[in-house]
């Protein structure tokens, strides 16, 4: 078996300390391929990275229509979001608005991912809920497909619960392929999370971004929701992520979502093109400088959009004290590679 290439690389005092190694493809609707390196038919788990493909659960049951889900409400549904309070408030309105509360999820209670806010929950003596969960939005519109099929909301985590199956419906609609039994898994929020190749999630992501193959009821929310995204950013994740920072600077051109074990989805929709790229070793940051240089390399950027990309492309490594003492980086050349 081929090694994959490495597409980043940790240097200190002037040495390549550590090496990234990963795969990537790029691809249009039709299953064309514009680019990849490494093995992509490999199956992976794409973790958080395909909430947005999740949450399509929600227009194939009805539930977006049902409670008039808002778009503020549709991005926290795809959002692995820091806890800050902007999102706190948020996720209470959405369960407030299918008629449920915080003690309805099953996600499971974690502290703020944002510094910020950790800090703020510390000082106040307070302590986490499952609210703060970067999951909690996904629940909560998990949570409106069961409230939306008029089934009992304990136990919606479960892969037999009808939420999950109308889950994995959604997700082999949009992936044109079927998920199979024998890989799937647990994610950290408790939801089956089922692995697939870099390949089928790539031609997902741009199915989503272009409708092609799609029911025109999906299609129609797939595009509500990229906008949702688009529009709210800062819902997706939070205060400097890579995910709200660049979908933000790209101005509803882009939809890019991270996922754990290093990695990354998304789409360069007026391209029409879905991407995926899988880190080997599960480094998080090494991912996103990858998806940088993925970005900078196809998503034809103007110059402010690539300044900002070069920034987490090649990254600085800083000690306890702040000091720079060396760079985590992409390796540009290997995101030329063709098919």
């Amino acid at each position: 078996m081929t090694a994959n290439p490495v597409l980043a690389e940790a240097v200190r005092g002037g040495y390549v300390e550590n090496r990234h190694r990963g795969s990537f493809i790029v691809m249009d609707a039709d299953g064309r391929i514009i680019a990849s390196a490494g093995d992509v038919q490999r199956p992976v788990f794409p973790r958080s990275a395909v909430k947005s493909i999740q949450a399509m659960a929600m227009a194939e049951t009805g539930a977006i229509g049902r409670f008039a889900l808002d778009d503020e409400k549709l991005a926290l549904a795809c959002a692995s979001h820091h806890g800050e309070d902007v999102h706190v408030a948020g996720v209470t309105r959405f369960l407030e608005t299918i008629g449920l509360d915080a003690t309805a999820l099953e996600c499971g209670a974690h502290a703020p991912t944002d510094p910020a806010a950790r800090e703020a929950m510390r000082a106040a003596g307070g302590s986490p809920t499952a609210l703060h969960n970067n999951c909690s939005g996904k629940h909560a519109g998990m949570l409106s497909v069961a409230r939306t099929l008029g089934v009992d909301t304990h136990g919606y985590v479960e892969r037999d619960h009808p939420v999950q199956k109308a889950v994995r419906s959604a997700m082999e609609h949009v992936l044109g392929a079927p998920l199979s039994e024998d890989r799937c898994g647990i994610d950290g929020c408790s939801i089956p999370t089922w692995a697939v190749p870099l390949e089928s999630l790539a031609l997902g992501f741009a199915r989503m971004a272009t409708g092609r193959d799609l029911p025109e009821s999906l299609a129609d929310a797939a595009r509500r929701v990229f906008d949702a995204a688009a529009r709210h950013p800062r819902l997706v994740a939070g205060t400097g992520h890579l995910d709200t920072v660049v979908m933000g600077a790209f101005r509803g051109r882009l939809m890019q979502k991270g996922g754990a074990e290093g990695v990354q989805c998304g789409a360069i929709r007026d391209l029409g093109w879905g991407y995926a790229i899988k880190c080997d070793d599960g480094h998080m940051e090494a991912s996103r400088s990858m998806v940088a240089q993925l970005l900078l390399s196809f998503a034809r950027p103007d110059d402010e959009q690539a300044t900002l990309l070069r920034a987490f492309a090649d990254q600085p490594l800083r000690n306890v004290r702040g000091l720079e003492v060396g760079r985590l980086r992409a390796v540009a050349e290997a995101f030329a590679a063709s098919p």
